[in-house]
């Protein structure tokens, strides 16, 4: 069994904010593997909402905690609990990141919360840090702002292209998980950027013959 959690808010007025995006992810993952399926089609268990679903020839859980963020660890400790799911190996959490630009992902076997409150919530539920996670890019938030006033606000119409983009790259992502394991994944997702070649240099202009005068480089003005 593998776990994925999509960390999230309940309720209509969080639904496409950027805190959320841990719960768009399971919805492009429910869209694939359980056409059709939705919050109302879920169980209730484990403070969440769940479906199981084939995912690569893998049994999987699909959940998303309706603890409210800040609470998101007694949800996966519950799951994680039942199933006897070692958590170091099987369990895939996923949620927004501030710290990374919109449209990009990153794999981490563990390590720390880095601010998000979830993620801490989740570290404190399973007494360890060692738990794979898949952070999505959202950007900072403005300086002007408060940050959770960010998160909790909708993409802007710049940045939609880029975190669709990015939604379908994480689902990719938690399917290889789920198959290979967090390694392999890490490998081909994390992987930078292509770097963009250099422009290549125009050839030499060939050597003036001696006596000769050099082309004209440009047309030159009719006497007047």
């Amino acid at each position: 069994m593998k776990l994925l959690v999509g960390l999230g808010n309940p309720g209509k007025e969080y639904e496409k904010t950027r805190h959320n995006a841990g719960y768009m992810v399971i919805d492009r993952l429910l869209s694939r593997h359980l056409p059709g399926a939705s919050n109302a089609t879920a169980k209730a268990r484990f403070d969440g909402l769940t479906w199981e679903a084939q995912i690569r020839g893998e049994r999987c859980l699909l959940l998303k905690p309706v603890t409210y963020m800040n609470l998101s660890g007694r949800s996966v400790a519950a799951a994680v609990g039942f199933y006897k799911i070692d958590f170091t190996q099987d369990l895939l959490v996923i949620t927004d990141d501030v710290a990374l630009p919109c449209g990009t992902i990153r794999l981490r076997a563990s390590g720390g919360a880095g601010g998000h409150n979830g993620l801490t919530d989740v570290e404190r539920a399973l007494g360890s840090k060692s738990y794979p996670r898949l952070r999505i890019g959202v950007d900072a938030s403005p300086p002007f702002m408060d940050q959770a006033d960010y998160v909790l606000g909708r993409f802007t119409s710049e940045q939609e292209p880029l975190i669709a983009a990015a939604l379908d790259k994480a689902a990719d992502a938690a399917e290889m998980f789920v198959a290979e394991g967090i390694e392999p994944a890490m490998n081909r997702f994390n992987a930078p950027p292509p770097r963009p070649k250099p422009p290549r240099k125009a050839p030499p202009a060939p050597p003036t013959p001696p006596g000769e005068s050099p082309p004209p480089t440009s047309p030159q003005p009719a006497a007047s």
